[in-house]
């Protein structure tokens, strides 16, 4: 009989994130600097934050910081818009742009050995752009016609109807501005808004990647030196007063779309981590129970959500949902049913389960490369400086029943601002 072989034990679970090696510094030229070294990966990838963003516009011209952003890549002192595009495709970069209520992002990707390029490059959209007079007014226009777009996407328009009625008329308006603000919106209104806005003092830049952070460091402090004025700002905590109100827009829609918002935690509150998992239990997938219990033992809805936004120094909760204009008032108490709930029969194996979710994407997709640069950017938005991987890992493993519902109960559930779109008010 052959002899058995023992087979050892496995070996316990190691963390999948390790200590984070990270490089911040506020450089002479008034640039805030955060690298993440990641000398084992093969792309870096970096993220311009400007502070500003459609809460800076001027309540008359709503929309222009989004032409701003729309129209950085159309043309530099060295460069038209065609030849910018080819300089980043000649190095293989990707980039993109997007505008925010507190911040306008450019977000590039590369190969370590092109990071210097793509610095040249990006810095020169951002200090050097020229702003053609028809790039602005094809953006102008652009921006009109995807105005008009909206009113076809409704699940869209009652996010637009809903932020408005959280956030107040001027840092609840629609980023992409309104009809007759866009129509004010001229060139040298783009160009003036640049100059005022886009200044060295209110630009983040977070790097992730293969890079010499002391090298790069010296870089970004030469190509953005000059770019306005140094001083910080842009950094006070978003400026709006939550008030509990409702709003109905009539369309006649198959639908009935449902928007609810109430206070949640900031990303400094201590209880953010649980507010995380709490939103896990009520829609983490096909096993959250806004699924299980609103769509598939009620039938409700056609689709149902729960999650939360974080302005600078503010939480907001957002439940939204689509049902039939008959089922539309039983739909919105059975939300608030379903979050009152948290904090009467929670179990231990729901919690486990978003805790596990939150983990999951933490270790598998948060550690991306591009989204470990996203993630230090919004650490720098938020804290103002890098957050260890492990600290968040840590906050979220804290997590239990006892601690979800302790939250849900002290949560303002009677004071919520409730938007609709369709047939029929609630």
């Amino acid at each position: 009989m052959p002899k058995e072989t023992a087979i050892p034990a496995p070996a316990a679970a190691q963390p999948l994130i390790v200590e984070a090696d990270f490089f911040h510094q506020n450089l002479p030229s008034g640039v805030e600097l955060a690298v993440d070294r990641l000398p084992e990966r093969n792309t870096v990838a970096l993220a311009f934050r400007m502070l500003s963003g459609a809460a800076d516009d001027p309540m008359e011209l709503g929309g222009l910081a989004a032409i701003v952003e729309r129209t950085l890549s159309k043309g530099t002192k060295r460069h038209d818009g065609r030849g910018l595009a080819d300089a980043f495709d000649a190095i293989g970069a990707a980039w993109s742009t997007t505008t925010g209520r507190q911040s306008t992002v450019m977000r590039v990707l590369c190969l370590p050995e092109f990071v210097p390029q793509a610095l040249e490059l990006s810095a020169e959209m951002l200090t050097q752009p020229t702003f053609p007079d028809d790039a602005c007014r094809v953006a102008v226009e652009l921006a009109q016609q995807e105005l008009k777009n909206l009113e076809d996407s409704p699940d869209s328009l009652v996010r637009v109807l809903s932020q408005k009625l959280t956030y107040g008329d001027l840092f609840g308006r629609y980023v992409g501005g309104e009809a007759e603000t866009l129509a004010r919106i001229t060139p040298d209104k783009v160009r003036d808004h640049w100059k005022r806005m886009f200044t060295a003092g209110r630009l983040q830049i977070s790097i992730a990647g293969a890079v010499d952070a002391e090298a790069v460091a010296a870089l970004v402090d030469r190509l953005f030196n000059g770019l306005g004025r140094r001083e910080p700002a842009g950094r006070q905590p978003a400026d709006f007063e939550f008030r509990p109100a409702r709003s109905h827009r009539h369309k006649d829609l198959e639908q009935e779309y449902i928007a609810i918002t109430l206070p949640g935690a900031s990303r400094s509150d201590p209880d953010f981590a649980v507010e995380q998992v709490a939103l896990g239990v009520l829609s983490g997938g096909m096993s959250g129970r806004l699924f299980t219990e609103v769509r598939e033992k009620l039938g409700l809805v056609y689709w149902v959500g729960a999650w939360h936004e974080q302005p600078r120094g503010r939480g907001i909760i957002n439940l939204g949902a689509s049902t039939t204009p008959e089922r539309s008032h039983k739909t919105y108490q059975t939300l608030m049913r379903e979050l009152r709930r948290l904090s009467e029969d929670l179990t231990e194996a729901e919690v486990a389960r978003a805790r596990d979710q939150h983990i999951a994407h933490k270790e598998t997709e948060d550690d991306l490369t591009r989204a470990r640069a996203g993630n230090l950017s919004d650490d720098l938005f938020h804290f103002s400086r890098p957050i260890q991987p492990q600290v968040e890992l840590d906050a979220i493993r804290a997590v239990d029943a006892a601690r979800v519902e302790a939250y849900v109960r002290k949560l303002p559930r009677d004071r919520v601002c409730v938007a609709t779109l369709g047939k029929r008010e609630l």
